[in-house]
């Protein structure tokens, strides 16, 4: 497998397609969705609400865990999980200033 070059395009850049990469699944976008529209450490729910196995479910998690989207914190033999605001803040800036207004003067093709 080929090196990746990364290195050839912007801090920025990169950022928005590792956030990208980390959300490509429409499981991880209703995990985001639910621990937003909650607003509180959520565990084992998770399983429930998605309806996809425990396994499943676990996996999408450290997905976004790694990405660093959540983070979670241990209560006894479970992990609780809740957006990390800082990560969700950077990573809104970071789309908001790439979906900038497009506005086309005449027709473009």
């Amino acid at each position: 497998m080929g090196a990746t070059k990364t290195d050839l395009f912007t801090r920025q850049q990169n950022d928005i397609a590792n956030m990208a990469k980390a959300i490509a699944h429409p499981a991880r976008i209703a995990i985001l969705q639910y621990l937003v529209r909650k607003n509180a450490c959520i565990g084992g729910e998770l399983v429930e609400e998605l309806g996809l196995a425990q396994a499943t479910t676990s996996q999408h998690l450290k997905e976004l865990k790694n990405a660093g989207i959540i983070q979670g914190a241990i209560e006894g033999i479970s992990v609780c999980y809740c957006i990390n605001p800082k990560i969700w803040k950077h990573y809104r800036e970071l789309f908001n200033s790439f979906f900038k207004e497009v506005k086309v003067d005449g027709d473009c093709c």
